[in-house]
């Protein structure tokens, strides 16, 4: 099962403040230890979203807004995807996670991903197997 940990945003990661050396230094021990286990697929810091945009749908209409956005705690500031055996697998590597932010209150959102097995048969869902599979091999 893979398995997404979202980081929620907060002012300082809106403003573009980088974390000190002390929280760099614990967030990369605790990654080696999710690439230990196998576990690590990817990871990432995400810029604030004052360098984002949205891209809104409204049946054929495309609207692009460009960011800031206004509510901080609905943005990501990171996140982490990994293979877990289960739910509570992914929990307990969550909560041994440093506190994303250093200091005060923050956020960590886990959400599974759904697999292609999760899908009944389909051409669509085929065509989507093979695109998996070519992306494998890049």
């Amino acid at each position: 099962m893979r398995f997404m940990m979202i980081v929620k945003a907060n002012k300082d990661s809106e403003a573009g403040v980088l974390p000190d050396e002390k929280l760099i230094a614990a967030m990369t021990k605790y990654n080696q230890e999710l690439g230990k286990a196998g576990m690590l697929i990817d990871l990432a810091g995400l810029q604030p979203s004052s360098k984002g945009a949205r891209i809104k749908f409204s049946g054929e209409k495309r609207t692009v807004i460009d960011g800031p956005f206004a509510e901080t705690k609905e943005l990501i500031a990171g996140y982490w995807l990994i293979q877990a055996k289960s739910k509570e697998e992914a929990i307990e590597w969550a909560k041994r996670a440093p506190n994303p932010h250093g200091e005060g209150e923050a956020e960590i959102e886990l959400r599974q991903l759904f697999e292609l097995e999760d899908f009944g048969p389909s051409d669509a869902i085929e065509k989507a197997r093979e695109l998996e599979k070519d992306l494998k091999k890049k």
